[in-house]
């Protein structure tokens, strides 16, 4: 299988798909084209019938509204029409008779304008009202309560002010002489020959109701409208009902502008600012009375009603059309066999392409990151030897020589060097120690804005986009600052001319697509992104391909170690997270580290906001003993001589046995100074462990130039541990001493054994 896999792959790139039949492909492309064809040819037959009989229902609406509307004009002309009938013959009835007449014969005229309004129905009552507002007589009431006081009302104001004849008609009003609402048609009473004096007013009371009822009984929809509305919006009459509350329509409604452009009649389409319902509305005027009809069908039901004509007719029309396209589709199928084979072929060739590219390159990454971290931790032991050795010459020496002085000084500052280039080779390998404490991404970086802006200069500016709740993450900060320097000097170097630093966070999500996709151990999951975007010159994809390589550097010779990004890589890495580049020539670079998002406090050291100050040299106790267990000949020499130059008793074991002959010899021991590799199969944890059951106040202290060994998790120290890394200095292993002997604490034991 694999040199299947790679003879494929050791064809061209680019290469052209292996040629079918041309009979093959003439009868693919007039099956895709019949196939095409029974799917579009139907679908364009029924949107065509669809919009045709779309506009034939709007049309037919139309028409049922013109014949609505004509039914209750005829209807509406037909009650007014009754109105004036009975107005002349109450006119002629009252003509010459005076108020006080009709008072002293009020059951006379009550008894004639009973038998009218007992006659015609939609006659609710005939009032009979003197100049004072005052009712004289009714065809319903008798007595009539004369004290009643109607000289407020709309009809009455009306036509006292008005010297014009005419009919005014109110609006839906509640009658003050029994519990009812009426629509009251008034006209002045009419004078004596020759006098135009007012005399009062002559109404004709109507229910509602009766215009409602009369249209219950119409073939109508709940979602049709009927009604009648005066001149000036008010709503005298309405099906359906608006519940008896009085309404008017707003002069801003649309009904309004088209009747000022056609008065007599006209149709629309509007929303009620009742019910929210859009309908066609047709109005016609009623000429002699301000009055307007008003009818309307609801839009919505007209295209229902075309819906489920159309669904009638795809439940005909789709099985013929599903039937052809899968005669269609079948014998396509077959004719495709051979090139859907072909390109799930291609896609898993360039799938496993990717997956061996992938690969590859994280086994070369692995391979010399093994290779760097076993240099690393070599040198880490010489450089221990060679830094303390020249810190005790310096202290034995004093001023004595200004020449030896300056030569010692020369060589500290050399293995200084020497010790950050293997600090950034373990860092790369993953073999540095991490102190992991919670950390806020955005107080660490907004806490390095000075330094950063000392570190690039001034002709480059800096900026910065901090993400609103921001999650923490568990990471090293020293770490993380030394990252965030080596990305800005970095672009620094990119950016010769000045330029823009941008430092941008957010939290992120990789999903399961991106981790495969990227490979290289990456989990999808949440994480907190750190960014650091520059302007300068950018990189191409050769360069990016090879950036964490160490060494790997386009900087001139002399200029940079090639282990910044290195550094970098490994930081994150070890950190549980992921590092990419995104770059191309002349448009800058984007370099975005994501750490993964805390979950359990447990993870935890320390907040990362706490710092603690190096404190001053501690006095030492002449009386104390110190073992120091370390196989290396030279490192052995040097903490000897150093915790002696401090005034310590010390004595000295190769291995872990020795060690613990020695303490059940010396039962003053007050701490173990041990390395964590020994010879002799114990381990430097499994000694401690061992001399803590014997000595359980006995303080231990770790030293390690190899962060995979028995104090480290996950790449993590230990919590019940304390460390010095090498290579240690003088004053580092003399402070860490005097600060462990002073402290209360007792080391915890181990539940972990065997380690």
């Amino acid at each position: 299988m694999d040199w299947h896999f790679r003879s494929r792959r050791a064809e061209p790139k680019g290469g052209a798909d292996p040629p079918r039949p041309a009979s093959t492909g003439n009868a693919e492309r007039a099956l895709r084209a019949l196939l095409a064809a029974s799917v579009i040819l139907p679908i364009l037959i029924f949107s065509g019938v669809a919009w045709i009989a779309y506009r034939q229902h709007f049309k037919d609406a139309h028409n049922r509204l013109e014949t609505m509307l004509s039914v209750v004009y005829e209807h509406a002309l037909k009650v007014f029409e009754t109105f004036e009938l009975a107005a002349k013959y109450t006119d002629e009835l009252f003509e010459d008779v005076t108020d006080e007449q009709l008072i002293a014969s009020e059951a006379d005229y009550h008894a004639r304008l009973k038998v009218l309004t007992d006659t015609l129905p939609q006659l609710r009552d005939i009032w009979v009202i003197d100049r004072n507002g005052h009712p004289l007589v009714s065809g319903t009431i008798f007595p009539m309560p004369h004290h009643l006081d109607l000289s407020d009302r709309d009809h009455f104001v009306f036509h006292k002010s008005n010297a014009v004849s005419g009919v005014f008609i109110s609006g839906v009003i509640d009658s003050r002489a029994a519990d009812r609402r009426v629509i009251v048609i008034a006209r002045r009473r009419a004078a004596p020959a020759g006098r135009n004096e007012f005399r009062g007013v002559m109404t004709t009371a109507i229910a509602p109701e009766y215009f409602a009822e009369y249209y219950s009984t119409l073939p109508l929809r709940p979602s049709n409208l009927v009604a009648l509305v005066r001149e000036d919006g008010v709503i005298l009459a309405r099906y359906p009902d608006l519940g008896g509350r009085p309404a008017q329509l707003a002069p801003g409604t649309p009904i309004f502008a088209r009747i000022s452009a056609s008065p007599l009649s006209g149709i629309l389409t509007a929303v009620s600012p009742y019910d929210a319902v859009e309908r066609i509305i047709a109005y016609r005027r009623l000429q002699r009375h301000g009055i307007y009809v008003v009818a309307g069908v609801e839009t919505r039901t007209i295209v229902h009603d075309w819906m489920r004509a159309m669904l009638n007719n795809l439940f005909f029309g789709v099985p013929a059309t599903i039937t052809m396209v899968l005669l269609a589709w079948i014998a396509l199928r077959h004719t495709r066999r051979e090139s859907m084979a072909y390109e799930r072929l291609h896609h898993e060739v360039a799938q496993r392409e990717l997956a061996e590219n992938a690969l590859r390159q994280s086994q070369k990454m692995e391979a010399i990151g093994r290779l760097t971290g076993g240099i690393a931790h070599d040198f880490n032991n010489l450089l221990t030897a060679i830094l303390g050795n020249v810190d005790l010459a310096v202290l034995r020496l004093g001023n004595a020589n200004e020449r030896v002085q300056r030569n010692l000084a020369s060589a500290r500052e050399a293995s200084q060097r020497a010790v950050t280039l293997v600090n950034r080779l373990l860092s790369y390998s993953r073999l540095h120690p991490l102190e992991v404490k919670t950390l806020d991404v955005n107080r660490l970086v907004q806490g390095m804005s000075e330094l950063l802006r000392r570190a690039i200069g001034e002709p480059i500016s800096v900026e910065t986009a901090f993400a609103g709740g921001l999650w923490k993450a568990t990471i090293d900060p020293n770490q993380l600052e030394s990252a965030v320097l080596n990305l800005a000097v970095n672009a620094k170097d990119a950016m010769p001319d000045g330029g823009r630093l941008t430092i941008e966070t957010a939290n992120a999500y990789l999903d399961e697509a991106y981790a495969a996709t990227h490979g290289d151990g990456i989990t999808a999951g949440q994480y907190v992104m750190l960014a650091v975007t520059d302007t300068g010159s950018g990189m191409s994809q050769e360069v990016v391909d090879h950036a964490f390589e160490p060494f790997f550097t386009t900087k001139p010779t002399g200029v940079g170690t090639g282990l910044g990004l290195s550094m970098v890589y490994g930081f994150v890495k070890q950190s549980g997270g992921h590092i990419k580049i995104y770059s191309e020539v002349g448009e800058g670079s984007t370099i975005k580290l994501y750490f993964p998002r805390r979950r359990e406090r447990s993870e935890i050291s320390r907040e990362s906001g706490e710092h603690v100050e190096p404190s001053p040299p501690l006095a030492v106790r002449s009386f104390e003993t110190i073992l120091v267990v370390e196989d290396d000949e030279e490192v052995m020499r040097l903490a000897t001589d150093v915790l002696r130059e401090a005034g310590y008793r010390v004595l000295s074991a190769r291995d872990g046995a020795g060690a613990l002959r020695l303490l059940e010899r010396n039962p003053e021991i007050a701490l173990l100074f041990t390395d964590v590799v020994l010879p002799g199969g114990m381990n430097g944890r499994e000694l401690a462990n061992e001399a803590l059951t014997q000595r359980p106040t006995l303080k231990v202290l770790y030293a390690t130039g190899y962060s995979r060994s028995a104090i480290f998790h996950q790449e993590r120290l230990d919590p019940d541990v304390q460390l010095l890394t090498k290579p240690f200095t003088y004053e580092l292993l003399t402070r860490t001493v005097r600060q462990m002997l002073d402290s209360d604490a007792h080391p915890a034991r181990s539940a972990k054994t065997g380690r």
